[in-house]
């Protein structure tokens, strides 16, 4: 009896040798799929790949008691009995087939996500997301948050590249860039994902896919904006109208993917306006008075004042000629000179919201340019000979009479009054 259950032992497993010798390619076949796998993944020839996941798929489904499909394992056979040559080449993976494939579509998750961190092109991007479809690894709502990442990454780095050294520079290449690439990024969702059809969550919520999209636009808009305001901050020289011209024209870009923003630069750019001229009406307020604290009233030649049988020049039309009388005054002269400056700067970006503010620092330095004047006719009233109190009239009368005027008409040129009451809804007159 021993003998017999032994010999149909020996029978039996000498069929499975010769089973398995017989379909030994097949079976060879099946345990390369993870190698063959990974060449596909690692060349790029994913349309292959997946056919090989899907079919591991159905394996899996079919014969999942296998334990060469699940995990690795010893081969259940004698193989003291196979041919060499089928010992050698059916040694079995140090994992599943399954196990192994699943790692190989992750090294092709990896790759196609990175991809989308390159600066691919719409028929790439289309291809890449159809593979990531297909892999039916993410929902769709998480696929659109992963595509915006890696794109957002890449523009990232694009602007991570722009030296930083020179805040106009700096804004004006980073201005180009978001133009431009983040138009793209925004063509390429919009080709990729329909936001027309409604998805349902796991909880069976109504999900508003296009949230995703328009936060995260809302987020790059603030980032930039946040970028923008920084560089102003440091300082752009006089080129405030060259950077105004190239924002509003990267807003009204975006106002074709109803992401308008041109409302938001208009703050930033008056802040700055503002503040360089504060400053720079402060510097002039400064430089008067110290020039007080070293000016001595003496009479001056005719031809600096411009007086009897001197010609004045002609001012060209549309433009103010400054009271030459001035210059029989050099403190008053030099301080009319630096707010010139300052107005020539304020002009090319002069928003008519700023009327007041530039009225008001104005009224406060001719506050301290009176205030120094009236302090150097206490401490010199004292030692005034004649002919320096009329010439001191004289200056007062020419800070007054010129002086003041010359200014209001330089405000009313920068800020005409048809347009501040165009802007209040008042007639012109009572501007």
């Amino acid at each position: 009896r021993n003998f017999m259950r032994d010999a149909e032992e020996i029978a039996c497993s000498r069929r499975m040798n010769s089973l398995t010798l017989n379909r030994h390619t097949e079976i060879l076949e099946i345990l390369e799929i993870p190698q063959l796998m990974d060449t596909c993944v690692r060349n790029g020839y994913y349309e292959e790949a997946l056919e090989l996941a899907a079919y591991v798929r159905r394996l899996e489904r079919k014969h999942s008691s296998i334990p060469v499909i699940q995990v690795g394992s010893a081969l259940p056979l004698p193989c003291a009995t196979l041919h060499p040559a089928a010992v050698a080449e059916a040694s079995l993976p140090p994992q599943g087939i399954v196990e192994e494939v699943r790692q190989c579509a992750q090294l092709m998750l990896n790759q196609l996500i990175q991809q989308l961190r390159t600066n691919i092109q719409l028929p790439a991007c289309l291809r890449v997301i159809g593979y990531l479809r297909r892999m039916d690894v993410f929902t769709e709502a998480e696929l659109r948050i992963k595509f915006l990442q890696a794109r957002d990454a890449w523009l990232r780095s694009i602007q991570a590249s722009i030296p930083d050294d020179d805040p106009y520079f700096h804004i004006t290449k980073t201005i180009e860039a978001c133009r431009v690439h983040l138009f793209d990024i925004i063509t390429q969702y919009r080709a990729i994902f329909s936001d027309e059809e409604p998805l349902l969550p796991a909880e069976g919520q109504a999900l508003n896919e296009g949230a995703i999209f328009h936060s995260w636009v809302l987020q790059k808009v603030s980032e930039f904006l946040r970028t923008l305001e920084r560089d102003l901050q440091r300082g752009v020289g006089g080129r405030l109208d060259s950077l105004l011209g190239q924002c509003m024209y990267f807003g009204l870009s975006f106002s074709r993917v109803g992401a308008d923003f041109r409302g938001q630069l208009a703050p930033l750019f008056q802040h700055v306006a503002a503040t360089t001229f504060r400053k720079a009406v402060e510097e002039a307020v400064e430089k008067f008075q110290e020039e007080m604290n070293s000016y001595t009233l003496i009479s001056t030649p005719a031809v600096l004042g411009g007086s009897a049988g001197v010609p004045v020049p002609t001012a060209q039309p549309g433009t103010l000629q400054p009271p030459m009388v001035l210059l029989d005054f050099p403190p008053l002269a030099c301080f009319l000179n630096s707010l010139l400056v300052a107005f020539n700067d304020l002009r090319l970006c002069c928003p008519i919201a700023l009327a007041q503010d530039i009225t008001t620092c104005l009224e406060g330095a001719l506050g301290e340019v009176t205030k120094t004047i009236l302090a150097f006719h206490r401490a010199e009233e004292a030692a005034f000979s004649g002919r320096e109190q009329e010439l001191f009239a004289q200056f007062c009368m020419a800070f007054l009479d010129d002086l003041l005027p010359y200014l209001n008409s330089c405000l009313q040129v920068l800020f005409p009054p048809a347009q501040i009451a165009q802007a209040l809804g008042e007639i012109p007159g009572g501007v």
